[in-house]
């Protein structure tokens, strides 16, 4: 009862800060000032009141500030989620031309990943991180579980498309995937280096 007390005590406290309270207030002093000059009549209290929430209706809302994400903290938890997979990836047995796709790839990541320089311009490319989030928490796990699923019951339907057959599509899709993001980093490392130049160049024109 007392949390619920000071909730209630706070978002007032919060309302009579707010932006929407002041302006409603100024107004009403305008009220309060027709009202002390006889304009307002005998109708002044809902004048007063009229004004006030004619002000607090004017009055823009209130900016609630955009949560501060940290990029390297979310790079953080995706390099924890990285391990795992390798972890589940370690105990899965995979045929030798998917399993040596599946070890290319997850060199690729891991390069990516590693803390450093690539993993910082990585950071400020959320769409790069949102790809490689998917990659590792879904589309890569995915992939093999489905094979292993499939291998199963082609052994009970043989003559079907072979299971490891798909799977090795999936990485090799994976894998060019993941060097779109690569070459997608180095272009923004060369547009800086061009900017760079760019910028010299013109102050020693000046």
């Amino acid at each position: 009862m007392a949390t619920s007390r000071d909730g209630l005590a706070a978002r007032a406290l919060r309302y009579l800060e707010s932006k929407k309270n002041l302006a409603g207030s100024a107004c009403g002093v305008v009220g309060v000032g027709l009202a002390l000059t006889g304009l307002a009549g005998a109708s002044w209290p809902f004048v007063i009141a009229g004004l006030y929430g004619a002000g607090a209706l004017i009055a823009p809302p209130e900016r609630v500030p955009v949560p501060d994400f940290d990029p390297s903290e979310q790079l953080g938890v995706l390099r924890g989620d990285f391990e795992r997979l390798r972890e589940y990836l370690a105990e899965v047995e995979l045929p030798p031309a998917a399993g040596g796709k599946l070890t290319e790839l997850l060199e690729l990541y891991g390069r990516l990943l590693d803390p450093g320089w690539v993993a910082d311009v990585l950071a400020g490319e959320p769409e790069s991180v949102h790809v490689l989030s998917r990659a590792v928490r879904t589309d890569v796990p995915e992939s093999v579980d489905t094979y292993n699923r499939a291998r199963w019951w082609s052994r009970l339907q043989p003559g079907t498309v072979p299971p490891e057959r798909h799977l090795e599509r999936q990485l090799s899709v994976l894998f060019d995937e993941a060097e779109r993001v690569t070459a997608g980093l180095h272009e923004v490392e060369a547009r800086r280096q061009q900017t760079h130049t760019t910028y010299l160049e013109e102050r020693e024109r000046s």
